[in-house]
């Protein structure tokens, strides 16, 4: 008895389904990466139009190393992790913190770039009572003081959580850092964190550094490892591929650091 047609393409039908489905992740993840970055100097940032940044030539490098093909695209901080959080497929950003919150929705490589501690900036009529505190933790515990903080980005896990404890009054704006230095210079906030990357980068070329002052405390957190991060979709294998890329590049710069103000 000949089986009916129908029949027959519903069961050849399943053993292409099936196969289909096993091959979907590898077809996924062979397609082009997105990578975003957000403007943050001198890390990566765009200077008359052109691409600058010594993390973001170190990605590259990594990417390229890797054989992977990927698009770099600029977008503020918060989209990047709504982009992640939403499962945006093939998508994967450059320069970001290891914190608990982040992993349930991004996987993450290896260190890309390890920072030095943050430093206080600290505005010129705050500036006697910001040395008067011997630490610190006191520092952040004086309700007579404002602290400037860039809403959508991470200090570092121990940083942040110092800051939602702080007695200081808090001003949180969705800024980039040299907005929130021109508030400080004009005496709007008291006192803001700061990379030490980013501070040597802008020195030279933002006003509200020079009228700000430079204080240090020694129980500030060390600074923290910067990861490339990439969705939950993107196959272990390109993740693996990423991290042995890494080593390579970071092997190549032998472990230097980028000189401040680098614009590479």
């Amino acid at each position: 008895m000949k089986r009916p047609i129908t029949a027959w393409f519903t069961l050849a039908a399943a053993p292409a389904a099936a196969l289909a489905a096993a091959l979907a992740p590898a077809f996924a993840a062979a397609a082009p990466l997105t990578v975003a970055w957000r403007d943050k100097a001198p890390y990566h940032h765009t200077e008359n139009g052109v691409e600058r940044g010594f993390l973001l030539a170190r990605a590259k490098a990594v990417f390229a190393g890797a054989g992977i093909e990927a698009q770099f695209v600029m977008e503020p901080a918060k989209r990047i992790w709504a982009n992640l959080d939403n499962g945006t497929p093939n998508y994967c950003s450059i320069g970001w913190y290891r914190l608990p919150g982040r992993e349930r929705v991004a996987q993450y490589s290896k260190p890309l770039h390890t920072d030095l501690p943050h430093t206080i900036l600290v505005a010129p009529g705050a500036a006697a009572r910001v040395r008067a505190h011997p630490t610190l933790r006191a520092l952040l515990a004086d309700p007579g003081l404002t602290l400037g903080v860039v809403d959508g980005v991470s200090y570092g896990a121990r940083l942040d959580a110092l800051i939602a404890a702080s007695g200081n009054r808090i001003d949180r704006r969705t800024v980039i850092p040299t907005r929130m230095m021109r508030m400080l210079a004009a005496g709007r906030v008291s006192f803001m964190f700061i990379d030490r990357e980013d501070l040597a980068y802008l020195s030279g070329r933002e006003p509200g550094v020079r009228e700000a002052l430079r204080h240090d405390f020694a129980d500030m957190p060390a600074g923290l490892a910067r990861h490339l991060v990439c969705g939950k979709d993107v196959a272990p294998a390109l993740m693996e591929r990423i991290d042995k890329a890494i080593d390579k590049v970071r092997a190549a710069a032998d472990g230097a650091r980028a000189p401040a103000g680098a614009g590479t």
